[in-house]
Formats: structure tokens, sequence, C-alpha cells
């Protein structure tokens, strides 16, 4: 069955649902949940629906396809006659390598997957050269899974703090991603312990004032993820289902 907008408009309705139940379970306003759409499987025409559908925060897994959709729909929003309510920002939320940097950097708003102090210091290098400066997320691997990337939890404070004082960098927070299973709950575990690393940061001044996200949960385990305090939801295949 073909994607359609009304498609995306229904599958968008019942995630803002199961975000404001979250929420309400905990006494959260949905307004603190920032929702990525993340379109890896999808085509750009199936992109553009979900432009129209008022969805502008846009994620990429994938370097090998996180640039060429950014020009592509760049192109398009240039002969697009109607605005949108919100400028397009793009997300890197899957691992990046150094030799990959500078292409993403010329698109992304913000990086989700720093897991190392030399990526971090080549994303600081790249960034200087550019003149900009970029927001970056610590990967943390909460799940503790040998196939999962993101730095140990014991070593996550410190490298957090080196992070935060490199040049044209901005730590805004920290990223992990629930174990693989098919039972939503068991990723609370994982998602509870970020929040506890990041509340530990905090008091320790890590970061500053823009240290104030925690990117955790996807299509299967979102719900979960806003109970346990996250800020960024990286949701794809629930989107086009």
């Amino acid at each position: 069955m073909p994607v359609t907008r009304k498609r995306i408009e229904k599958n968008l309705g019942e995630i803002r649902r199961k975000i404001a139940e979250a929420c309400a379970k905990v006494g959260r306003s949905p307004k603190e949940i920032t929702l990525v759409a993340v379109t890896k499987s999808v085509e750009l025409d199936e992109v553009k629906l979900l432009l129209d559908a008022g969805v502008t925060e846009l994620g990429e897994s994938r370097v090998q396809q996180f640039v060429p959709r950014a020009v592509e729909l760049d192109a398009y929003l240039r002969r697009r006659r109607n605005e949108l309510p919100r400028p397009v920002r793009w997300h890197m939320v899957g691992h990046l390598q150094r030799n990959k940097v500078k292409g993403v950097l010329e698109w992304a708003s913000m990086i989700h997957s720093v897991d190392s102090l030399r990526l971090a210091e080549e994303i600081s290098h790249r960034a200087e050269q550019m003149r900009r400066t970029i927001d970056v997320l610590l990967q943390v691997n909460c799940s503790r899974e040998s196939r999962k990337f993101g730095c140990a939890v014991g070593a996550s404070e410190h490298l957090a703090e080196l992070i935060s004082t490199l040049p044209r960098i901005r730590l805004a927070g920290l990223m992990t991603m629930g174990p693989l299973t098919d039972d939503p709950d068991a990723a609370r575990a994982a998602f509870r312990r970020l929040r506890e690393l990041f509340e530990d940061m905090r008091k320790n001044r890590i970061g500053g004032e823009t240290f104030r996200h925690l990117s955790m949960g996807m299509s299967g385990d979102y719900p979960q993820a806003v109970e346990e305090g996250a800020t960024l939801v990286r949701i794809g295949s629930a989107l086009f289902a």
C-alpha cells in the first residue's frame, strides 16, 4: 500500500496521542518532546508528505544517504511555493565515521551519535573551518550490547567533560538506543540509566545551559522513553506503517 499524506497524518496523530499519554503518566508536557522523523527507509516523495503534515525535524542514520537526501530536499524547498511553518532541521542519528564529518556538517543541525573524543575533535576541527557551531549529543551504550555503538557508561562523564571544552561544539545532551527486544518495557532500564547519567552531569555542571536533551526512544519503545525523560524521540517505521 503506497504511503499517502492521509496515512502519515493518521500515524502522526497516533504517535502524538501516545506521547501525550506517556507525558500525562509522569506529569510532563508534550511540548517538551520533539519528534525526529527518521527517513532512511522511504523515498523523497514520502519525505515531502512529512513536510506537508508539518514535520520539519528530519533524521538520517546512514551517511551515504544523509547528504544526497539533504541536497535533494533543499532543491525541492527552493522550488516549493508554500513556505513551511518552520525551517527543516536535519539530525544525524546513526554511526558517524571521522572521514564523513565534513559532508554531514554542511547540513546537520544536530549530531546524535558522538561516541569518542577523536570523533568530537574532528567535528570541532571541521566546524572551525566552516565557521559554524554544531550541537552534538554523546551516545552512551546503556544497554551494554556489544553490537551497539556508544561509549561505556563508566567513561561517559569524563568524555562529556572533555567534549564540552572543544571549540565550535555545543554539548546538548546524551543519546542511547534501547536493547533489541520485542518487549518495550525491557528498554526502560537503559533509558533510566541515561537519565541518571544526565542528571549527574548536570549536577557537576557539565555542558552548561545547552546540556538539556535526552535522545532516546524509537518506533517500538518511544512511550517508555518519554516516561523516562526523553526530549527527542527518533521515529521511522511507525510514521510510514
